[in-house]
């Protein structure tokens, strides 16, 4: 039999012993289990920074147990949840959004459960730290066999908190989107894909004029396949690692340099 998988993914950082603590309780109920590091640099409290790196991530990790905790109502009213998707992965976190895309990319929520009082979280219980104390134990228990039954109170599916996107729209042949997420390198994904763009009359290679009321002015750039596509310092548009579009300047920080943030509205147009 392989070892069971359990992934983190958190707003937690590294600089403090929370995200150690977590692999502790996880290694000691359940030693067995591999535990692979997803992600633990989103911005603190950006839930929905934290739901579209765990949804672009999970297709490329081992079925298993997936915990996702950034939680900026911890000890509020929110429930805490364990889910069952139709791809067979199981996802712990918080009901507050942050489990709904990767939910809806494993073809939905077959079964799902209300951990608050779960039989497997730590006592005593802290206020404010949730990872510790009922997310990391549930799912190390679940890796280890138990069921969703065991963990917590049967929650219908269709009451879980949804995360909607903006849908992009093609308007006066261009297409208008909106930034909802930027990297570490500065590029800002958008809330499109290439179809979008073909859509819109936009083709590989053509140029483009970017336009957003962030901007005092347009910018012109080029739809391109990859970085090397462009000369250093240009504007590019391009299909990022997860098959959605994405500003970026080449050897550049776009939303630095463009002053654009999640939610910015951008219109992209053939040049």
């Amino acid at each position: 039999m392989t070892a069971p998988v359990v992934t983190l993914l958190t707003d937690y950082g590294l600089k403090d012993d929370f995200v150690g603590v977590c692999h502790g309780v996880i290694a000691t109920i359940c030693p067995e289990a591999r535990i692979i590091d997803i992600n633990h640099g989103v911005r603190r409290h950006d839930i929905r920074a934290g739901a579209l790196s765990l949804r672009g991530a999970l297709p490329y990790m081992p079925v298993g147990v997936h915990v996702a905790v950034v939680d900026p109502d911890v000890g509020a009213a929110r429930r805490a949840v364990a889910l069952r998707l139709a791809d067979g992965r199981l996802l712990v976190g918080p009901d507050n959004g942050l489990l709904w895309l990767a939910a809806q990319a494993g073809a939905g929520v077959l079964e799902a459960v209300d951990i608050a009082q779960s039989p497997f979280r730590l006592e005593p219980l802290s206020a404010t730290f949730h990872g510790r104390d009922i997310f990391s134990p549930v799912a190390a228990q679940l890796a280890a066999g138990a069921t969703l039954a065991e963990a917590g109170e049967p929650l219908a599916p269709e009451e879980l908190i949804a995360l909607e996107l903006p849908p992009p729209r093609v308007e006066a042949e261009a297409l208008v989107a909106h930034a909802i997420y930027v990297d570490g390198f500065g590029n800002v994904q958008l809330n499109a894909d290439h179809r979008d763009l073909a859509r819109a009359g936009l083709k590989l290679g053509g140029a483009i004029v970017l336009e957003s009321p962030r901007l005092e002015r347009a910018r012109a750039g080029h739809y391109v396949r990859t970085f090397a596509d462009a000369r250093p310092g240009e504007m590019i548009v391009y299909e990022d690692a997860y098959r959605m579009l994405a500003v970026a300047i080449s050897h550049g920080d776009a939303a630095e340099t463009l002053g654009l943030s999640a939610d910015d509205e951008l219109r992209i147009s053939p040049a």
